[in-house]
């Protein structure tokens, strides 16, 4: 590990599925990889809707952000990954119930597949503070 860089994993979100960390630190940002829908405990998928999922996600974001002393809410753009854009508005409702007042910036893609079958994937990039 390098000082300009700083790695962030979370016990309270799911482990990863992969060869990458739950979040680095660097440059006063806390980038955060993505999450789909995995409970933390028991590593299975949660939710049989895309608006469920997306709950779930956000939790486990949150998660993240916490586990890096900043909060979900200080995020300055996000992206959502769809594996069916039919599914855009239901998550739209969700999402915004996480981002009361001045949501980040955001990106929306449809996607052929995600991670563990999940119809919803959302990673977070998030202002630290000073």
């Amino acid at each position: 590990m390098t000082q300009h860089r700083e790695i962030v994993t979370a016990l309270g979100a799911p482990a990863a599925l992969g060869p990458y960390s739950h979040a680095v630190k660097a440059g006063g940002l806390l980038f955060c990889s993505g999450q789909v829908a995995l409970d933390p405990q028991t590593m299975t998928l949660v939710g049989d809707t895309a608006a469920e999922q997306a709950h779930r996600c956000l939790e486990n974001l949150a998660a993240v952000c916490a586990a890096a002393g900043a909060a979900l809410g200080d995020a300055v753009r996000c992206t959502v990954w769809l594996r069916d854009m039919a599914a855009f508005r239901e998550v739209n409702e969700v999402y915004a119930s996480f981002f009361a007042g001045e949501p980040p910036a955001r990106v929306a893609i449809a996607v052929a597949g995600l991670p563990a079958d999940a119809l919803v994937e959302i990673d977070a990039i998030v202002a630290l503070a000073d």
